[in-house]
């Protein structure tokens, strides 16, 4: 990295790594202890369906970004020299192929721009379609189309686990939980991808929750966009919510983050209300499930996608206790 031209407000340093998808959330990790706006994971993937949907090529490495603040250049070189001595640490257990660690000074008005040309117009499940800001598109009959632009913050549709969950949206809309008297949590909201999806279904209060102020500026800029001003709420900060409780609670995080975050997850629910977990390697999963049974939550559905799984998880119902492992019968995968 140059030193040069790294102090001046609105400029960032963007760290990439190269990862195979079994070395993404580890990687993701210690990315994220140097960048607490969290991290970015662009899979691998190839325009199908005359390009309204995509496929992730599993077989390739996908890119783990995260940004700092370069105002502060001792902090910089401090944050590098750490996040390159911590992969090194994780490269020497050979956990699968994990590039080096590469940076580069990012401007906020250059940044604003360039990357657009890797978002298309994607469909995700029966009837979303997520129309990037800048791309014209003309509503079928029936669709659900979100309006997006993610800025810095993460959520674009393309990842799998953020199709996991807009596709778990569509299945408890088809099921008539999202409607006007529901109120959903959204933790970790990115974008706001997720509270938009269940607004434009018809859910009614939402409430939008990220550490990062960045995610806050860019959910409620998208909310505004997909006429949700009114009814999307965006909040800095973690749980608890304070707002709660929740019919549906939607949390697009990491493995760890869930393991640490279940019980709270689980006290924000209304008795009979659903939680929809994604961002869970297949390998955590079952470190993930244990800890929301000791929440006293159990599985209702598990989806798949590729490595990544979502559950869907309740509150027991009565005269039946969660296990630890507990897991619905016929478990179907996922598929868009």
């Amino acid at each position: 990295m140059e030193a040069g031209g790294t102090s001046a407000e609105g400029t960032w340093i963007e760290l990439a790594v190269s990862a195979d998808l079994e070395a993404v959330e580890a990687v993701s990790e210690i990315l994220a202890r140097s960048a607490p706006g969290g991290v970015s994971v662009e899979p691998a993937f190839e325009l199908v369906a005359d390009g309204l949907a995509v496929t992730t090529d599993t077989s390739a490495p996908a890119i783990v970004r995260a940004y700092l603040p370069g105002i502060d250049r001792g902090r910089v070189r401090k944050a590098i020299a750490e996040t390159r001595r911590a992969l090194g640490h994780l490269q020497a257990f050979d956990l699968r192929p994990i590039g080096d660690l590469q940076s580069r000074v990012v401007h906020e008005s250059d940044w604003a721009h360039a990357w657009k040309r890797h978002f298309p117009v994607l469909r995700v499940g029966r009837r979303i379609v997520i129309r990037p800001t800048w791309r014209r598109y003309r509503a079928q009959p029936g669709e659900v189309v979100i309006r997006l632009d993610p800025g810095m913050a993460f959520g674009t549709g393309l990842h799998p686990t953020t199709q996991l969950c807009l596709a778990g949206i569509e299945r408890w809309a088809d099921a008539g939980l999202v409607r006007p008297d529901a109120a959903l949590l959204d933790v970790g909201c990115g974008s706001g991808i997720l509270s938009i999806a269940a607004g434009l279904f018809g859910a009614g209060a939402l409430v939008a929750l990220d550490p990062d102020p960045v995610a806050i500026e860019s959910t409620t800029t998208n909310a505004g966009r997909n006429q949700l001003a009114g009814r999307l709420s965006a909040r800095q900060g973690s749980l608890p919510s304070g707002a709660g409780p929740f019919d549906l609670v939607v949390a697009n995080l990491i493995a760890s983050l869930l393991v640490d975050l279940a019980a709270d997850l689980g006290s924000e629910l209304k008795p009979h209300g659903r939680l929809l977990a994604s961002g869970i390697f297949v390998d955590r999963e079952g470190e993930v499930c244990e800890a929301f049974g000791a929440a006293g939550l159990e599985i209702s559905a598990r989806w798949a996608e590729g490595d990544w799984v979502a559950l869907e998880l309740r509150q027991p119902t009565i005269g039946r206790m969660p296990h630890q492992n507990s897991t619905p019968e016929g478990r179907q995968p996922h598929g868009d």
